[in-house]
């Protein structure tokens, strides 16, 4: 069977696997996002707390993942839990360097200027020095969803859900007929699914930036 006669014949089961693919790298992005930006704004003011934020996420990026999801399964089991607490791992440096990146590079007297007008710590962070930083937050998320699409295929491994599984399914096999296009049909399930969270994130930046600090 060619490849383009595979992608015909099972359509309907690519799409499910990517589909879980997306939405397990979507929760374990938005999970990152969440605790990245928190750790950001709690330490981007200080020296030393920020040193050993980025220092420990970026031990979480040096460690292999199938070491990483052979760990945790004494601890997760197997299935979707442990793929996305090593997808939150794997997600969090770009999105903690980003946030504090972006907030150390707000214009000091833009900050002063609303000190003047009487704004307190936490309304200037959220009025001002946020959403001067959002485009560069953003692009960490958009930075952090990639690697984590390609790393959620390996999740296949300890029984998680996503295009991994016809990847690793193919491997299996390799020397069969079909071999090849389960693991081409995963790969580009992968990319397609890249380009459109790409996409995505274009549109975000678009509709939640204004056009001066685009």
């Amino acid at each position: 069977m060619n490849f383009l006669n595979y992608l015909v014949s099972r359509w309907d089961n690519l799409l499910e696997l990517a589909i879980q693919h997306a939405i397990i790298t979507a929760v374990a992005v938005l999970i990152a996002t969440v605790i990245g930006v928190g750790l950001g704004v709690a330490t981007y003011r200080t020296e030393r707390p920020r040193e050993l934020v980025i220092a420990i996420a970026s031990v979480f990026l040096t460690i292999p993942s199938l070491a990483l999801f052979g760990l945790f399964i004494p601890v997760f089991g197997l299935g979707a839990t442990p793929v996305v607490v090593a997808l939150v791992m794997y997600a969090l440096l770009p999105i903690v360097a980003n946030t504090i990146v972006g907030l150390r590079g707000v214009d000091p007297a833009i900050v002063e200027s609303a000190q003047g007008m009487g704004m307190g710590r936490t309304l200037r962070l959220i009025r001002i020095e946020l959403p001067l930083a959002w485009p560069v937050i953003l692009t960490g998320m958009r930075v952090s969803t990639l690697i984590t699409l390609g790393i959620a295929a390996i999740g296949a491994y300890i029984r998680g859900p996503g295009l991994g599984n016809d990847i690793f399914r193919g491997l299996a096999r390799i020397g069969s007929p079909v071999a090849l296009n389960l693991v081409l049909g995963g790969i580009l399930g992968v990319v397609v699914l890249a380009v459109l969270f790409d996409l995505l994130y274009v549109l975000i930046n678009r509709l939640t930036t204004t056009r001066g600090i685009r």
